[in-house]
Parts: structure tokens; sequence; C-alpha cells
């Protein structure tokens, strides 16, 4: 998790808790009144925390996977194609790939994001199998059999959410599964790292958490019926849905 302490020792970590006010108060982002830009323009502008960043998700994912891969089973996508949406550095696309060679893989992400995959992809040997693309998910996503989100989902309110998943819905076919690897907020007061991660979210993208109750809300307002909340071994569950008939 080296790349995480190095992400949260960044500038912009410590540009928050002064300004933590001024999104308590009116549901901006601190970036946006600091910077004047979303939080992901601002890593794109700042290659360096950008970089730190992206490596730090990929960190993440290499303590998310293994748990999500030993809790869920993806062998139901044999022959079909698996789309990681927002899929960074290709870390969680690429081991669902290792562990089951007859699923297919595309990982779309920004361009100056998913370039850094492709070394990745070529190391594994995974070419064949797993191609990059880039675009914008606010405006529609590849075509796909089934959908895989890691920490993506709370980066947004509940309106950009909404449309993230309403694309999926208009590109994917009937029988169509999503799958998002996120904590779960659960009921109650009790203290909870997940409750630490909702306020940067709130700081940071301008997102939040969600107990299960509002995945099930926001899986079904663009379509979507919440079939599993797998808990696994990291602070990851596996939100599976498929859509509504």
């Amino acid at each position: 998790m080296r790349n995480m302490m190095l992400f949260l020792a960044t500038r912009i970590h410590f540009e928050l808790s002064p300004e933590m006010m001024h999104s308590l108060k009116t549901g901006e982002t601190v970036v946006e009144k600091v910077h004047n830009v979303s939080v992901f323009e601002y890593f794109e502008k700042d290659k360096i925390t950008g970089e730190i960043f992206n490596n730090a998700m990929t960190d993440f994912s290499a303590v998310v996977i293994p748990a999500a891969l030993e809790a869920y089973d993806f062998s139901y996508l044999n022959g079909k194609t698996l789309i990681d949406i927002a899929g960074g550095h290709g870390k969680v696309l690429t081991e669902i790939l290792v562990k089951h060679p007859e699923i297919r893989g595309k990982l779309f992400d920004l361009e100056h994001v998913v370039n850094g995959a492709k070394p990745r992809i070529e190391s594994l040997g995974l070419t064949g199998r797993c191609s990059v693309c880039s675009g914008d998910f606010f405006k529609e996503v590849p075509q796909g059999d089934a959908y895989v989100m890691k920490n993506i989902i709370h980066d947004w309110d509940d309106a950009k959410a909404t449309t993230i998943l309403k694309n999926i819905h208009k590109a994917s076919p009937a029988d169509a599964r999503v799958i998002l690897l996120e904590g779960v907020i659960a009921p109650g007061n009790a203290p909870s790292v997940g409750k630490w991660l909702d306020l940067e979210m709130l700081l940071m993208p301008g997102g939040k958490e969600r107990t299960e109750e509002e995945y099930r809300e926001l899986f079904a307002g663009a379509g979507f019926r919440v079939t599993k909340f797998v808990p696994t071994k990291s602070p990851a569950f596996v939100i599976e849905a498929v859509k509504a008939h």
C-alpha cells in the first residue's frame, strides 16, 4: 500500500481539511473551490499527482481483487466479454482474466489513464483477450456481456451515478450483469472506515458511500435489480445486479 500512503500525503489532501465547511454547507467539492476544476481534471493537469493516484488505485485493487475472486465466481462469463469501466491500469480486469482464461476483457477509461494499462496487459500475455479503449462514461460505454467497476460509483452523486448505469443499461444485452466492488455502509452509528471514506468522497469527487438500500434504489433508477451483496475479506463487497424485467 506504499502508493496509497504517498497519495494521502500529496498536497491536495492538505488542502481538504481547512475548506471542509465549504463542502458541508454547499455540497460542492473542495477541489472545485480551490482549483476551479474537478478532481479528475486536476489529476490530468498535475501529472505527478495523477500518476500517484493511479498507482494508489492499483495498490488498492491488489488488496480487493484476490478477495473478490475468492468470494465470487466469474466463471459464468466464460466465452463472454467483461468490460471494466474506469478500470485504471487494469489490475482488476487482468486478475480476472488470468484466473478465468475463457473470459475476454475490454478496459475502458480516459485516454491518459488507460495507456498505463498496456504494459501490464502485454506482460501477462493477455493482448489476445484484452483490449483497451477510451471515452467518457457519462456519454456512452462499450458494448459487452457484463460490466465491472471498482470504487467508481462511490465517486459520484446519485444523478451522475445513475447516468453511468443507464449508459451501461443501454449498451448491454438483456441478460447483462453489473458487478460493483464497493464498500457498503452498515446500519447504525458504529465507527467504520467507510464513513471516513464517505467524507473524502464529498470533499474530492463529490460522491458518497452507500448502504444496501441506497444501492438498491440507485440501481432501480437505472433499470437494474440488485441480486447479491457478497462480503469479502477486503473492505469491498461484490454487488451484483441484473436488468429488471
